[in-house]
């Protein structure tokens, strides 16, 4: 799995998961929202992680400065 995330991408990602669980601490969202916010942010989660995000692929994006070699 080639990396197609940069640094930005990532820092951006886990600043919205941040604010997602900010946001559900204050008691600001709650109920199905909460839920579905919480799947947003566990997948922008893991994504930044990993460096790789699954539609960028498919759209052909690739916002990662290095090149990879193939795992």
């Amino acid at each position: 799995m080639k990396k197609n995330m940069g640094n930005a991408d990532r820092i951006i990602r886990l600043v919205i998961v941040a604010v997602i669980g900010f946001l559900y601490w204050k008691g600001f969202i709650e109920g199905t929202l909460a839920y579905v916010l919480f799947i947003v942010a566990a997948i922008f989660a893991i994504t930044s992680f990993v460096s790789f995000c699954p539609l960028y692929s498919l759209v052909g994006l690739n916002t990662c400065k290095v090149k990879n070699e193939t795992d």
